[in-house]
């Protein structure tokens, strides 16, 4: 609250409590919508630093002004790995970043979003126009319904799956475990490959020893990836690649085609996977777990 002229002047803050001892703040010029959907409680602000801005119960999902970093670090390393990811599934991302950034390879027949609340992606239809621009394109198909099902009941069905999901809690849990990445396997193609959003090496270590064992369980390619996104916990993300066949490693820089794009680049495809000691060490007591299963 600021003193103006012999006025009080109220200011409307949103914090994120990232953790129990952390949080995030943001300026609100104004709340654009707050509902309980019937899933999660979900609002959308008008922030001065971000734009606007989606919540999910009290968790910040995305930003207009950082939005990019994530939904091209999730979508375009798998994307360039496989040679030609014909048909695509994304798991969650109701608000429709991940499925616009799928459709800029030309070789995408079918992309299928999977999301769980239709209210997420009916919201962000109508306040963030910029993010879900996509999901009028006619090779998207959505379908509310649970992920977790539509996995367990697709065989070799995809080239590439993306599991854009909130963090684990509620709806989300059956997304980070051992047994959905199996019937993720199972649900992609001899040669396919999946990527995960898996949580701050800051503040999730555990989680990420956790999914790191459980995709490693399924998959004979298993990589961590980082990116550097402001608006989510620590602002320092990762990824996890799980291949049944393609290494990201492997693939040429010079193969990668032009996109339109504002963060990934040939040479972040392969910087990504540059990883610090710390998270190294991470990766490494990962894969002692799942040696030992």
């Amino acid at each position: 609250m600021q003193r103006q002229a012999g006025l009080f002047a109220m200011e409307l803050w949103f914090t994120e409590k990232q953790t129990s001892s952390v949080g995030i703040t943001c300026k609100v010029r104004r709340t654009l919508l707050e509902e309980h959907t019937g899933y999660q409680h979900m609002a959308v602000l008008e922030t001065e630093q971000f734009g606007r801005m989606l919540v999910l119960d009290g968790m910040v999902q995305t930003t207009e002004a950082d939005e990019f970093v994530y939904h091209e670090m999730i979508v375009h390393v798998a994307m360039n790995t496989h040679p030609r990811p014909r048909r695509v599934a994304v798991i969650g991302g109701g608000d429709g970043g991940t499925i616009r950034e799928v459709l800029k390879h030309p070789s995408v027949e079918e992309a299928v979003l999977v999301e769980i609340d239709g209210r997420v992606v009916e919201a962000a239809r109508e306040f963030l126009p910029s993010i879900s621009r996509g999901l009028a394109d006619p090779r998207v198909r959505i379908e509310i319904g649970d992920g977790v099902e539509h996995i367990r009941n697709a065989k070799e069905a995809y080239d590439v799956i993306l599991i854009d999901s909130t963090e684990p809690v509620g709806a989300a849990v059956g997304l980070f475990s051992p047994e959905f990445y199996r019937d993720v396997c199972n649900a992609l193609r001899e040669d396919g490959l999946m990527v995960a959003q898996t949580e701050s090496p800051f503040f999730n270590q555990e989680l990420i020893r956790r999914t790191q064992a459980g995709i490693r369980a399924s998959f004979p390619v298993t990589r961590l990836y980082l990116a550097n996104i402001p608006t989510y916990p620590s602002g320092l993300w990762s990824f996890t690649v799980g291949s049944r066949r393609y290494d990201p490693l492997a693939v040429d820089p010079a193969s990668i085609p032009p996109l339109d794009t504002r963060y990934y680049c040939p040479e972040i495809h392969h910087a990504a996977f540059r990883l610090p000691p710390f998270v190294r060490q991470l990766v490494g007591e990962a894969a002692a777990v799942g040696d030992g299963v």
